[in-house]
């Protein structure tokens, strides 16, 4: 235990300081604000859509590395070089036998099922995530714990099921695209990669999914991802300890965001799994996470800022979108990328804030869940917590009885804990000690605390969330970074920062214009969608401004349209854009997949 919460538990107890000693707030934003990998997301969602809770240990570590060492010696040693030779031993691989043949396996399944520890290249580096080819990567147990994708799995869940309580059943019997456990064949996004697969056996069994070996329709990708969990003879176990099996049914503060990607998800996959080649689908697919995943980020950070503000949380129909500079050119047109880091620059230097605002709402949390008063009031939290916030943004503004005890004994807590802090802590301290700028106790002692915990920390957390959100560098994301550097006045030497942009990689664009393609009100087709509305619709629910500046950002007008033309010509460089003529009413987008007769309208 540090010493700064040894003095933090010594002040405000043990019990107390457990609550508040986090980064996270599950009610506002239930993920954790750490680094992840968006990619290696889905087989975990497969898995907790067919069982109805959350995964636990499996087999791959036994089955694929070696038998002698430590754990991590084990781990660091399980590669795909050592995946392939167990495989070629497989009667289903014959003809693989020789070193050059089991390179070039591997090489196969590193393109297609497995991914090396940092994304690195080669056949000796640590295996460490599935990539989603097909459901039976819920099998593999990878990453090895699922608590390192930092329970996005189980948000997405929540926000696809649609259930309420406080957990999500296995065996809910409501009307959904997305249900859970027992009716998991009529689950949209598992049988969207279920090709092959057939129950033999009790629903609950771990070994119940068998592949029918008389199915040609998979592909390579599909076949050797089912060959791998084949090896492995059953799916894990459920999680037992770190949190508890069951999936928390809480969903983000941002609502209209969350809605808009269970429908996003819903319409592209019920219109397209069957119609766009599986690889392309799947790359599309990471792309629709990341889009609205990014959405419901920004979305919570604008919720919460205005509840810090205003102590209410903004009703749906109120809510929008953050707005942000896309750079339509990738980062070849220089003003266009500058523009676009300077928005996203902006829009990091807000969120910045948003671990204070946390600490907050965590503090109020803790005292008003032992409020005997407030108790009695019941106010559910699960799966949307907006009425709870609200009840937490009244004390805090001081506007319920029950908050004067609570200010009176916070403001103590404050002054004693600034006495503790004086001799290590000085900055903390003097946060504390600074009624005349920050009266409200709540306030100061976040603000405190987060200084304590190492502000620095909590801020690089936060950024390697959010580049694990925008697949960031990824041939699939949708932002870039790079490294720049500039002189300092004063000392004469030169800093080095990273500095990111919104950009539109293919299969970005690729997705969206299908999606956007989908009539919204009916069972089939698609509809006349022109390219000025494509860019109207893309900012009015995400947030990505083309050719208009975002709220407090000047962009000059040629700018803009040149960031509009780059946009049209990579329509229609990808086959996404037709017209005649230079007429903005000629100017439609295309489909280069027709989707299927079972689309995904609003029915």
């Amino acid at each position: 235990m540090s010493a700064a919460r040894a003095i933090v538990e010594e002040v405000l107890a043990p019990g107390m300081a457990k609550d508040i000693w986090s980064g996270n707030y599950e009610k506002a934003l239930p993920i954790s604000l750490h680094a992840f990998d968006l990619t290696a997301v889905l087989p975990a969602v497969f898995y907790m859509f067919r069982f109805g809770h959350r995964r636990g240990r499996g087999a791959f570590l036994e089955t694929f590395g070696p038998t002698e060492g430590t754990p991590r010696q084990r781990k660091r040693e399980t590669t795909v070089e050592r995946v392939a030779g167990r495989l070629a031993a497989d009667e289903n691989f014959d003809g693989f036998g020789g070193a050059v043949e089991q390179a070039v396996l591997g090489d196969l399944l590193l393109c297609f099922c497995l991914e090396n520890v940092r994304h690195l290249p080669g056949r000796r580096e640590q295996v460490q995530r599935a990539a989603p080819a097909h459901y039976m990567a819920s099998w593999l147990d990878l990453p090895d714990k699922v608590a390192h994708l930092r329970q996005v799995p189980e948000m997405l869940v929540s926000m696809l099921a649609d259930q309420e309580g406080e957990f999500i059943e296995p065996e809910f019997s409501g009307r959904t695209w997305f249900p859970v456990g027992k009716n998991h064949e009529h689950n949209v996004l598992l049988r969207a990669f279920r090709q092959g697969v057939e129950r033999r056996g009790e629903v609950s069994s771990l070994a119940a999914d068998c592949f029918d070996e008389s199915n040609r329709s998979v592909g390579l990708d599909q076949i050797l991802m089912i060959r791998l969990a084949q090896q492995l003879e059953s799916a894990p176990q459920k999680l037992r300890g770190e949190g508890g099996s069951r999936i928390s049914n809480q969903r983000p503060i941002s609502a209209l965001a969350a809605r808009h990607f269970s429908e996003d998800i819903r319409r592209f996959v019920r219109a397209y799994a069957g119609v766009i080649p599986r690889r392309a689908f799947v790359e599309m697919l990471e792309p629709c996470i990341a889009v609205g995943m990014t959405a419901i980020f920004a979305g919570t950070v604008d919720v919460l800022f205005d509840w810090s503000e205003n102590g209410k949380v903004l009703p749906q129909n109120k809510q929008s979108p953050a707005r942000l500079f896309v750079d339509c050119s990738n980062g070849a047109d220089r003003r266009l990328r500058s523009c676009a880091e300077q928005s996203l620059d902006d829009f990091m230097r807000r969120a910045a804030r948003l671990p204070v605002v946390l600490m907050t709402l965590r503090l109020l949390d803790h005292k008003a869940r032992y409020d005997r008063k407030i108790k009695k009031l019941d106010i559910p939290t699960h799966p949307d917590a907006a009425k709870w916030l609200d009840l937490l943004g009244d004390l805090l503004h001081e506007r319920r009885p029950e908050a004067d005890p609570m200010h009176y004994d916070m403001e103590s807590k404050a002054q004693e804990l600034a006495e503790k802090l004086e001799e290590d802590y000085p900055e903390a301290a003097a946060i504390l000690h600074s009624e005349d700028s920050e009266p409200n106790p709540f306030r100061r002692l976040a603000e405190a605390l987060v200084s304590v915990m190492n502000r620095d920390t909590a801020y690089r957390n936060l950024i390697a969330m959010i580049d694990s959100i925008l697949l960031i560098d990824r041939p699939n994301g949708i932002a870039a970074k790079r490294k720049t550097s500039r002189k300092d006045a004063a000392t004469g030497t030169r800093r080095q920062r990273e500095v990111r942009s919104l950009v539109f990689t293919d299969s970005v664009l690729d997705y969206l214009v299908h999606l956007h393609l989908l009539k919204p009100n009916s069972k089939t087709g698609v509809r006349p969608l022109s390219l000025r509305e494509f860019i109207r619709v893309i900012r009015e629910r995400y947030g990505f401004c083309v050719d208009t500046a975002p709220p407090g950002m000047a962009i000059a007008g040629d700018l803009l349209q040149a960031n509009r033309a780059v946009l049209e010509r990579r329509l229609r460089d990808l086959g996404l854009l037709q017209g005649v003529n230079d007429a903005e009413a000629m100017k439609r987008l295309r489909p280069r997949f027709e989707p299927s007769a079972e689309t995904a309208g609003e029915d």
